[in-house]
């Protein structure tokens, strides 16, 4: 049993981490099993055969141009990443440097203090009774009288209300209006209003004025049309439950409910999607700071819109797979971007040495001491590439050469590694191109596969029998707007990995004159707004697991960055180090290094794509790509790791927040609330004797770095 914390310097995070192997849902366990160990997955879920794991993208890490390492003649260990997704634990770092975990499950109700209250006083009785203290007899208590019904008072504007909604509409409209509470019609107002600003502002008045009794919509030409709210329909009426209040100390009710997300097996957007469907709101209601890996356990922030704590608070009891509670009323919401990083507690199963003579621990530490004390290569990870055997890089490639039909038969293609039930489909569609017959066959899940074919198959072909060079280009606009875009982001991830390489091989950890560097508080304002104009997009109403266009990153999208180049008089008074030098992605907006060396690299790779790093302007605004600046290095904060033994492949060996959570209230009803519990499980004295070894890694990284590629430092066998 051993353990070693090492102190480290800064940066690193996730993204969208590792696969998303789909398991079978498992709900969070219930509160009868508090004093247990809960066991998240069956057997048959939990074991991966990582046989096939190892193959499962297809495509390889030199592929995509990760070859580097900087612990370099290392004896790299074997090791099994994610067997089970409790192995996967990851708590958001927020703005102030704090670690998220689940502190609650949100606020007892009165029937939950009635039941707690119960369950003591049966505790109490059987306690005593055991002891033979009290002989008690169980009388009915008598039933409370029903309580009157509130008369429901008269709804009336005030003068001042009239006034106001006069002077908006005038007397004609308001007239009307106040008509609609007694005749239940609808209204189009006859003034129009052009300024958003006061459209907003309208229809906060009117839901103010009237109680929600009657809703607004906008019309194309920005009239007003009002009507009596329905049941479906009506936001504040379905927020008016017949839930009781909450006793709580949050203050007064704010436009915005911050809340701690917990998750099991669950994409971001997808527990969204589940919140947005049983509250009966837009997806777009929902925000959060960044998204997480599926296949883990995380905890994470995010915020509601116009919702109060008790319509949240009453979630809870029937989510399945999450859990909801640190409710905070907020004046703002939180935004993509809003966290410094992630905590992770990565356990690597069945670890062995490939050193003879060493146990894991021997040969882990050198490896370990190299991540604390110098990071690793800020590679984009594997699974920005993609899961098939074609990469979504290579896709990019040919959308950025305007080859649409390229493009179009490489998303369509057979390949070794592609989703099973879509090889009939690709099949069908080599042999005969007939969009008709393919699409029978393709499932839906497969989006741009889809939306592609569903295009060609209105489209008429050519004399000759073959589509057009448009045709194939109105195909690719098809494919949902992030996922179409994430393409040509992937070649650009790939033609960066290849620079960083070439930047390690070449020069090491130094800093060599032309490398860039950010430059610091430097905002071009007018270029801030272009860009945030450029690469904004609408929210989903609705969260659709096979819709692609769901996909996100935790990166803030709106921030503007410029770099400048290092000059010998910076290198001579040690002004930068390594984890200052960025590189960008190639764009029509970067400084390229004037490094000659660094500078070819990025010419020569894009040369033999048939692609000009210095021309990235194109016609499709959404494929001319400006390009962004990237640390080469990143740096592991807070690295400690720990040995465990053990036999059973489903053991878990660290305690997830829930299951800490649960040990404490259970403590708490116990009368023992001073009793600890840790979350990384000791090793017992029968446990240091059983065969297999793992290794616990708890780490912080900061945003936009992946975990993968710090891991990669110390497995041979990178997923």
């Amino acid at each position: 049993m051993s353990q070693e914390a090492v102190p480290v310097p800064e940066v690193g995070s996730l993204k969208r981490e590792l696969d998303e192997t789909v398991q079978k849902e498992t709900p969070v366990a219930s509160s009868e099993q508090d004093s247990k160990r809960i066991k998240l997955e069956t057997e048959a879920d939990s074991v991966i055969d990582t046989t096939k794991r190892q193959v499962s993208n297809g495509i390889t890490e030199k592929d995509v141009g990760i070859t580097e390492f900087v612990c370099k003649n290392a004896n790299r260990i074997n090791g099994v990443l994610k067997e089970r997704y409790s192995d996967f634990m990851v708590n958001e770092i927020d703005m102030d440097s704090n670690v998220v975990h689940l502190l609650d499950e949100g606020i007892p109700d009165k029937r939950e203090r009635r039941r707690e209250r119960r369950e003591k006083e049966r505790q109490e009785h059987a306690d005593a009774d055991a002891n033979g203290d009290v002989n008690t007899v169980a009388v009915a208590a008598p039933a409370p009288a029903a309580p009157e019904k509130p008369v429901e008072k008269k709804f009336e504007l005030s003068e001042e209300q009239k006034a106001e909604l006069v002077n908006i509409f005038g007397e004609e409209d308001t007239e009307k209006i106040i008509g609609l509470l007694t005749n239940g019609s609808n209204i189009e107002t006859v003034k129009k209003f052009d300024d958003k600003e006061e459209r907003t502002k309208i229809h906060r008045v009117i839901r103010e004025f009237f109680q929600n009794k009657l809703e607004t919509i906008t019309t194309a030409d920005n009239a007003f049309k009002i009507a009596l709210s329905t049941n479906s329909n009506t936001r504040r009426k379905r927020d008016r439950t017949n839930e009781s209040k909450l006793e709580h100390n949050l203050g007064p009710q704010k436009d915005f409910l911050h809340f701690v997300i917990y998750k099991e097996n669950k994409e971001t957007m997808e527990i969204a999607g589940i919140l947005a469907k049983l509250l009966k709101i837009p997806i777009k209601w929902l925000k959060y700071a960044g998204t997480k890996d599926r296949r883990g356990i995380t905890v994470q922030k995010a915020s509601v819109e116009k919702l109060s704590v008790e319509r949240l608070n009453s979630i809870n009891r029937i989510l399945k797979g999450a859990r909801i509670g640190g409710f905070e009323y907020n004046d703002d919401p939180l935004k993509l971007g809003d966290l410094k990083g992630n905590e992770f507690i990565i356990t690597i199963k069945d670890a062995q040495t490939n050193e003879v003579g060493k146990t894991v621990e021997e040969s882990i530490k050198p490896i370990l001491k190299s991540l604390s004390e110098d990071g690793f290569i800020n590679y984009f990870g594997m699974q920005r590439f993609g899961t098939f055997s074609i990469s979504t890089h290579q896709i990019g490639r040919e959308i950025l050469k305007s080859n649409w039909k390229e493009a179009v038969e490489l998303i369509l293609a057979e390949q070794e590694v592609v989703f099973p039930k879509s090889i009939e489909a690709r099949k069908i569609w080599k042999n005969t191109k007939n969009p008709t017959e393919t699409l029978r066959k393709m499932p839906r899940k497969c989006s741009a596969e889809f939306s592609i074919l569903s295009r060609l198959e209105k489209t008429p072909k050519e004399s000759n029998g073959e589509y057009s060079s448009n045709s194939y280009f109105t195909a690719i606009m098809g494919i949902p707007r992030n996922l179409r875009i994430m393409y040509g982001h992937s070649y650009q991830s790939y033609i960066w990995n290849v620079a960083a390489s070439e930047r390690i091989k070449l020069f090491g950890l130094k800093v060599v004159a032309g490398d860039l560097v950010l430059i610091k508080d430097n905002e071009d304002k007018e270029a801030e707004k272009e860009k945030k104009t450029s690469s904004s997009s609408n929210d989903p109403e609705e969260f659709d697991p096979d819709n692609d266009d769901n996909i996100q990153e935790d990166v803030k999208k709106d921030q503007y960055i410029r770099a400048r180049v290092v000059t010998e008089d910076e290198i001579k008074e040690n002004k930068y180090t390594i984890y200052d030098v960025v590189l960008p992605t190639p764009g029509f907006d970067v400084q390229y290094p004037e490094n000659e060396q660094l500078r070819k690299v990025y010419s020569d790779i894009m040369a033999k794509d048939g692609l000009d790093p210095f021309n990235m302007a194109r016609k499709v605004r959404e494929f001319s790509l400006a390009g962004t600046y990237r640390h080469v290095m990143a740096k592991v904060e807070h690295l400690e790791y720990h040995i465990r033994h053990y036999a059973d492949s489903t053991e878990q060996l660290v305690r997830t927040d829930l299951e800490l959570l649960r040990l404490k209230q259970q403590a708490i009803r116990d009368n023992t609330p001073e009793m600890t519990f840790e979350q990384i499980l000791p090793e017992s004295e029968a446990e240091s004797n059983d065969k297999k070894t793992a290794i616990i890694i708890k780490m912080q990284l900061g945003v936009s770095t992946y975990a993968t590629m710090c891991l990669r430092e110390l497995l041979t066998n990178q997923l």
